[in-house]
């Protein structure tokens, strides 16, 4: 069975990165298995309806119930939640805790994704990339270790007790790429209406490399599914907010892909451009 594993930093990035691209492939018959950092203990609660008394003392244990149940809109088969606590942000009291994500010893968290990778077998496996527009050290940390799993997961001499070593095909990241927030904006404002981008563009000079290789996968029949699953997240999300300002029927015209970077392969560039799984059969079993 062709198989796909997701890294994540926290709950929500899951079905706010890919979303209807592993919705699809779910639905293809793909197996589909999220692995997520941390439990988001630093999130703001962004929904008024959420904000009320109890919610935040109990916000751990309410984003792991919303990630489940966005993940089983998505198609999800399992989850896996590594448990390490949200890292917040550079020089905030969350980022020097020892048990933030990013205070990890690296051995230890890439031995946890290598053990997994290893008994899932996955041939293709999403990570983030490293010029996000939102680097949160636990996304840059996602980054970085999503390229070494790539290699020590292939290594019998790195971490032999996490099982026999596995090779996967390719590793890519989504990514919103200039090209989509450019001509979902355009289209915004051709048709009078607010565009929540405008501020985006403001840093669009030097943002994207011009030479990244990028695969479009077509996700038109299956936003709305990805936005059911970023609704799922009812702490972490406004349902009158950014993720749902551009209506879904403007996206399906305008630009109706999520776009993916390749990171690292090792069956050759892509030669098709709108398939992850593309010469991904390729790869060493």
């Amino acid at each position: 069975m062709p198989t796909l594993l997701a890294l994540h930093a926290h709950p929500d990035d899951e079905a706010s990165k890919g979303a209807g691209t592993v919705a699809r492939y779910t639905d293809e018959g793909v197996r589909a298995v999220l692995v997520t950092a941390t439990g988001g203990e630093e999130g703001d609660i962004l929904n008024p309806a959420m904000d009320r008394p109890g919610i935040a003392e109990r916000l751990p244990e309410i984003r792991s119930a919303e990630l489940h149940a966005a993940a089983a809109i998505l198609g999800y088969d399992e989850v896996i939640m590594l448990g390490y606590r949200d890292s917040g942000m550079p020089g905030t009291e969350a980022n020097a805790r020892p048990d933030a994500f990013v205070n990890a010893a690296p051995d230890d968290v890439l031995e946890r994704i290598v053990t997994v990778v290893r008994r899932v077998r996955p041939d293709i496996m999403l990570g983030y990339d490293d010029h996000e527009w939102y680097p949160h050290p636990d996304h840059v940390r996602v980054h970085d270790v999503s390229l070494e799993v790539f290699a020590a997961s292939a290594d019998p001499a790195r971490f032999p007790d996490a099982g026999p070593a596995w090779e996967i095909a390719k590793l890519y990241a989504p990514v919103f790429s200039v090209e989509r927030i450019t001509r979902l904006h355009t289209a915004m404002e051709q048709r009078g209406l607010d565009s929540p981008f405008a501020r985006w563009l403001d840093r669009v000079d030097g943002a994207e490399p011009t030479d990244r290789a990028i695969t479009r996968i077509a996700v038109g029949s299956y936003i709305e599914r990805g936005r059911d699953a970023l609704r799922a997240h009812r702490t972490q999300v406004d349902p009158d907010g950014f993720w749902f300002q551009v209506p879904t029927e403007i996206v399906q015209d305008v630009y109706p892909y999520e776009d993916f970077e390749l990171l690292a392969s090792r069956v050759g560039p892509d030669t098709a451009d709108d398939d992850l799984f593309s010469r991904a059969e390729a790869g060493v079993r």
